[in-house]
């Protein structure tokens, strides 16, 4: 029986590699996410297999009563709520992690005290309980924040920094007196609370531009912490699985820094977010000439031209545009305009957020263009529609050094013959700064909500 469960876990190592190697590429993506779940399934089956502790019809009641939740949780989300419960998945593995290895603590420390503990599975006890606790409740108040439960605005105070280090200082004091004396129980308390602080405290002073990036270091921290518990449990596919998902976002949360062009130190200090429309930095709004566009003039602009770059934002997902995008391209198309649409790696709530929304309505992948190969483009496009994107198409991160978001990496959309920005009001986006696009003359302000402006747009588009 041994070698059938090796030989399950091998399969499903490979499984859960290639899966993760499709999600790379967003037309493999869906198919890369089947695979890593069938090699879940695989894994599971084995351990439970292995350990025998429940017979055939209780795991298939447990598999079936889980399935189900995860169905109706999966259809009931709305794509805008995406980022909100992939922070409540990554908190649900901080809390696997952490209850895991709490249990096998106990159980050496009170129930079989006899058992011989070697430094290696109490250090892997003591990681999993320190990154799981912290994954936990940070990943809890980056949903809050991501839901508008909690301010989304950075959450400074004075000596918060020195107070994260005097915790981290009593949790290894504590880590220590654990590893000394297994039957420390206070001890491990102590450290189990301290790292729940511990995770609402690193993440509150982090503002909402940055939430793509604390969502992947959030998802990489779960990754450790179960890779640390697979040394708890000796488990071989636990720690080869948790290693790969803490390995890939720490790439991820690279990826997310390079395009905000904040080293992963600033992020984690938190205060992008905080800052006001009146900072030094925001730009004299006063002074802008802002030009407003009908729908029907739109409409004529739109027509008249041969290429058309769409910006997709979170305030697309926010106003649920997605799908009347996609119409107004089918339009634009059949005139035989060239339509593509402009990522940005961090637009939204969290990386591929505008991918997945725009896949939703079925927007072929070969037309989502990443910044990178698109931002030459722009100088030769005659219209470019902004659809709710604010910080990543601002010129004031070439231009405005006083920019709490200058020398960022943007979408070079103020290059085009002509800017139409979707947008509901002149809100500043998550940087708290004013955008100094829409003063540029050749941008063009479409106000009202998305969904009911473009809708209207489409409408004239089809009377032309």
């Amino acid at each position: 029986m041994n070698i059938f469960i090796q030989l399950a876990y091998l399969t499903a190592t490979i499984l859960f590699i290639v899966g993760i190697k499709k999600l790379n590429k967003t037309q493999e993506a869906r198919q890369g996410n089947t695979i890593s779940a069938i090699a879940m399934l695989l894994a599971v089956l084995a351990t439970l297999v292995q350990s025998k502790l429940l017979n055939p019809i209780e795991i298939f009641s447990c598999l079936l009563i889980g399935s189900a939740i995860g169905l109706i949780w999966a259809r009931r989300v709305e794509m805008t709520q995406m980022p909100e419960m992939v922070a409540i998945f990554n908190g649900f593995g901080g809390i696997a992690s952490l209850l895991v290895a709490t249990s096998d603590y106990w159980t050496r420390a009170v129930e079989q005290p006899e058992l011989s503990t070697d430094i290696v599975t109490i250090v892997s006890i003591l990681l999993s309980v320190l990154i799981g606790g912290i994954t936990f409740s940070g990943s809890l108040t980056a949903y809050g924040k991501l839901s508008g439960k909690i301010n989304g605005n950075a959450i400074v105070f004075k000596g918060q920094h020195l107070v994260n280090l005097f915790l981290l200082l009593i949790a290894m004091i504590c880590g220590i007196l654990v590893a000394v004396s297994t039957g420390s129980i206070y001890a491990m308390m102590i450290m189990i609370s301290i790292s729940l602080i511990l995770g609402i405290l690193v993440v509150i002073p982090i503002g909402g531009a940055d939430m793509p990036v604390v969502i992947s270091l959030l998802n990489s921290y779960s990754g450790m912490a179960a890779c640390t518990t697979g040394f708890v449990l000796n488990n071989s596919v636990l720690i080869v699985t948790g290693a790969l998902v803490g390995a890939s976002g720490i790439i991820l949360t690279q990826i997310m820094c390079k395009a905000m062009n904040r080293s992963l130190i600033s992020v984690l200090l938190g205060g992008f977010g905080a800052t006001s429309g009146g900072t030094a930095g925001a730009g004299n709004a006063g002074d802008m000439v802002i030009k407003e566009v009908g729908v029907e003039e739109a409409a004529m602009i739109f027509d008249s031209a041969s290429s058309v770059l769409i910006v997709p934002g979170y305030g697309m997902a926010v106003a649920q545009a997605q799908h009347i995008v996609r119409e107004m391209m089918d339009i634009l198309e059949a005139r035989g305009i060239n339509v593509r649409f402009a990522i940005h790696p961090v637009a939204g709530r969290m990386p591929g957020h505008m991918n997945v929304l725009l896949a939703e309505s079925n927007v072929p992948y070969d037309k989502l263009i990443e910044m990178e190969l698109i931002n030459d483009d722009f100088a030769n496009t005659d219209v470019v529609l902004v659809v709710g994107a604010n910080d990543v198409v601002n010129p004031a991160a070439r231009t405005n050094p006083a920019s709490p978001i200058y020398e960022m990496p943007i979408l070079n959309v103020d290059k085009a013959r002509t800017v139409i920005v979707s947008k509901r009001s002149m809100a500043a986006g998550y940087a708290g700064i004013e955008n100094e696009l829409f003063g540029y003359p050749n941008c063009l302000m479409l106000f009202g909500d998305a969904k009911a402006t473009l809708t209207k747009l489409v409408g004239e588009l089809k009377e032309q």
